[in-house]
Protein backbone atom coordinates (compact mmCIF):
# COMPACT_ATOMS: atom_id res chain seq x y z
CA UNK A 1 0.00 0.00 0.00
CA UNK A 2 2.89 2.34 0.76
CA UNK A 3 4.36 1.46 -2.63
CA UNK A 4 1.20 2.74 -4.33
CA UNK A 5 1.55 6.11 -2.60
CA UNK A 6 5.23 6.37 -3.52
CA UNK A 7 4.60 5.49 -7.16
CA UNK A 8 1.79 8.04 -7.39
CA UNK A 9 4.04 10.73 -5.92
CA UNK A 10 6.80 9.91 -8.42
CA UNK A 11 4.41 10.02 -11.38
CA UNK A 12 2.93 13.29 -10.11
CA UNK A 13 6.33 14.95 -9.87
CA UNK A 14 7.33 13.61 -13.27
CA UNK A 15 4.09 15.00 -14.74
CA UNK A 16 4.73 18.44 -13.26
CA UNK A 17 8.27 18.40 -14.65
CA UNK A 18 7.15 17.38 -18.16
CA UNK A 19 4.40 20.03 -18.23
CA UNK A 20 6.76 22.69 -16.93
CA UNK A 21 9.42 21.91 -19.53
CA UNK A 22 6.83 21.86 -22.32
CA UNK A 23 5.43 25.19 -21.15
CA UNK A 24 8.83 26.86 -20.90
CA UNK A 25 9.86 25.63 -24.34
CA UNK A 26 6.60 26.88 -25.86
CA UNK A 27 6.89 30.29 -24.14
CA UNK A 28 10.42 30.60 -25.53
CA UNK A 29 8.90 30.48 -29.02
CA UNK A 30 9.77 26.94 -30.08
CA UNK A 31 7.30 24.35 -31.27
CA UNK A 32 9.62 21.34 -31.06
CA UNK A 33 11.94 19.88 -28.42
CA UNK A 34 14.30 17.09 -29.47
CA UNK A 35 12.11 16.21 -32.43
CA UNK A 36 8.88 16.06 -30.40
CA UNK A 37 6.12 18.60 -30.73
CA UNK A 38 5.74 20.55 -27.49
CA UNK A 39 1.97 20.01 -27.42
CA UNK A 40 2.56 16.25 -27.47
CA UNK A 41 4.92 16.56 -24.51
CA UNK A 42 2.36 18.66 -22.65
CA UNK A 43 -0.36 16.08 -23.33
CA UNK A 44 1.98 13.38 -22.02
CA UNK A 45 2.42 15.40 -18.84
CA UNK A 46 -1.34 15.72 -18.43
CA UNK A 47 -1.76 11.97 -18.96
CA UNK A 48 0.87 11.28 -16.31
CA UNK A 49 -0.93 13.66 -13.95
CA UNK A 50 -4.24 11.86 -14.46
CA UNK A 51 -2.53 8.51 -13.86
CA UNK A 52 -0.95 9.82 -10.65
CA UNK A 53 -4.33 11.10 -9.46
CA UNK A 54 -5.97 7.73 -10.15
CA UNK A 55 -3.23 5.94 -8.21
CA UNK A 56 -3.61 8.36 -5.31
CA UNK A 57 -7.37 7.86 -5.34
CA UNK A 58 -6.89 4.09 -5.25
CA UNK A 59 -4.49 4.50 -2.32
CA UNK A 60 -7.02 6.61 -0.41
CA UNK A 61 -9.79 4.13 -1.10
CA UNK A 62 -7.70 1.20 0.15
CA UNK A 63 -6.67 3.18 3.23
CA UNK A 64 -10.22 3.63 4.52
Amino acid sequence: MNLLKTVSDIFGMLAILVCLVAGLVRVSGNYYLSGFEVLTLFNTGVALMVFACLLKLQFLQMKS
